[in-house]
């Protein structure tokens, strides 16, 4: 192969990687996803979450309010530190702010529908369940380990009054958020009654199977490395891609200042695009084959719910700043998603699979550490982690050390090492680290061993001892405490 037959490889890799991200059931997931991190980050007060992140509130309180903290607040891997140093600043307890920052960008809206959609459900659940429960032990060793700089700080910041006061949610934005969340579901739930074609009708021609054969040689389908391919439907759908980028970009840009013309172009574009990809196409031999699936009536029936709710019960600053913060996270986290999944296709012809394979292939803890290191040296922002994690899955790696790596890649990234160390201090910072490794890695180890046929016994006994040893330790570290206490005391 010479070499330029070698980059045009590489390219059509990349463009075949790109093209089943902007495949149907991608934009399902994306576009209803912006849309529920916008209104939780501005509809929802963050007064209502921090508020009980005072190191004065009751641990069944503050620690579980800090794990779905991120969830609450949309926090990604790009905006956790910022949030993480605040809310520290502000007088959360240490225990709680660590919580938060382990556990934020596990449960972001966004990389939870992104992970599920096209990793798989199980490692979506798995990053939740296993991040909630490990982050919080790693809340409350830390804040037992340095307990008596807790107290400073909390002294220093004046904490009980910064959250003293707290801000509550309207009963409609709790049935908008509801709705914004149905149709995700709807999109990207794969069950039958939504999947089924109800009728179908049949656009004549035989441009439709020409098309389609031209698109297989221009991008190949490779189901060795993962790729699809690009469909006529495709096609269709990344043109209103393009047409939402550019009226998003006239209409969405300044819309905190007021609404414009292209600012319903936009949003008509938003809402026709979920309309198209709810069809079921395929290109044959009579045509066009376009399925009306339950999908589509779900999708058509919620949506105009949505739009119904906004007009009826928001006022027009609301929908602004909604619009205006699903704006800033679509500028924040898309070129880096297109570039991420570009280069992760490329990567996939690149590196031999036998690498991974011997690497990473088994759920071992030299693998699952190899994961969690990865993710310190080779930091993506949320959303690009996750194509990067297929590329790994479709070369070999095993599902273990993968959850491992999407554990660890936010939080132990070379700069998010230094900010924290910022933030927090070297020592609280290297226990941090050292924390976030050891639990990373057993993450990895438990998740592996349900995903290679362990018993539910198996796996729940490797669970609970893994609770069980933080327990543990921090009773000892209480009692060697009260001890310390008492011989000053006698002194």
């Amino acid at each position: 192969m010479s070499n330029l037959e070698y980059v045009a490889m590489l390219l059509q890799t990349g463009l075949g990687s790109l093209a089943a991200y902007l495949a149907a059931h991608v934009l399902l997931c994306l576009l209803p996803a912006f849309f529920i991190a916008g209104a939780l980050a501005a509809l929802i007060p963050k007064e209502a979450i921090t508020k009980y992140l005072g190191r004065e509130a009751p641990k069944w309180i503050s620690y579980p309010a800090s794990a779905v903290g991120g969830f609450v607040l949309a926090v990604c891997s790009c905006t956790i530190m910022p949030l993480f140093a605040s809310i520290y600043k502000k007088g959360a307890g240490l225990g709680p702010a660590i919580t938060f920052l382990f556990v934020g960008p596990a449960v972001n809206v966004l990389a939870i529908s992104f992970t599920g959609v096209q990793i798989g459900m199980d490692i979506a659940l798995a990053r939740i369940v296993l991040s909630i429960v490990f982050g919080i032990g790693i809340g409350l060793m830390m804040a037992q380990l340095f307990r008596a700089d807790d107290e400073a700080h909390h002294e220093a910041t004046n904490g009980r009054q910064a959250f003293a006061q707290g801000a509550s949610v309207p009963g409609h934005t709790w049935v908008f958020f509801a709705l914004l969340l149905a149709v995700l579901i709807a999109g990207t739930l794969q069950v039958e009654l939504l999947t089924d074609r109800y009728a179908t009708f049949m656009l004549p021609g035989s441009w439709a199977s020409g098309f389609q054969a031209w698109l297989d040689t221009v991008v190949p389908p490779n189901p060795s490395l993962g790729i699809e391919g690009i469909s006529v439907h495709g096609v269709l759908l990344i043109a209103l891609l393009t047409l939402i980028g550019i009226t998003a970009w006239l209409g969405l840009n300044k819309v905190d200042e007021g609404f414009n013309v292209w600012t319903y172009v936009a949003l008509g574009s938003i809402t026709l695009t979920l309309m198209v990809a709810s069809f079921r196409v395929a290109a044959v031999e009579e045509g066009l084959s376009v399925g009306i699936t339950g999908k589509l009536m779900a999708e058509a029936a919620l949506i105009a719910a949505v739009w119904w709710i906004a007009v009826k019960f928001f006022e027009a600053y609301e929908i602004q700043e909604w619009l205006w913060e699903m704006w800033r996270f679509v500028k924040q986290i898309v070129p880096l998603l297109l570039l991420g999944v570009f280069l992760a296709g490329m990567a996939r012809a690149i590196i031999p699979r036998t690498w991974i394979q011997s690497i990473a292939g088994q759920n071992t803890v030299w693998a699952n550490l190899v994961g969690v290191l990865f993710g310190v040296f080779m930091y993506f922002p949320t959303l690009v982690e996750v194509p990067i994690a297929q590329t790994f899955l479709s070369l070999g790696m095993h599902r273990g050390p993968l959850l491992a790596y999407l554990l660890a890649d936010p939080e132990l990234s070379l700069q998010s090492i230094l900010i924290t160390n910022s933030i927090i201090g070297r020592k609280k910072t290297a226990m941090y680290v050292t924390l976030v490794t050891i639990f990373s890695t057993l993450s990895g180890l438990i998740f592996g061993a349900w995903v290679g046929g362990a018993g539910g016994w198996v796996v729940l006994g490797l669970l609970l001892l893994s609770i069980a040893v933080p327990i543990l330790t921090l009773v000892g570290l209480s009692r060697l405490g009260r001890q310390r206490v008492r011989v000053i005391g006698t002194d």
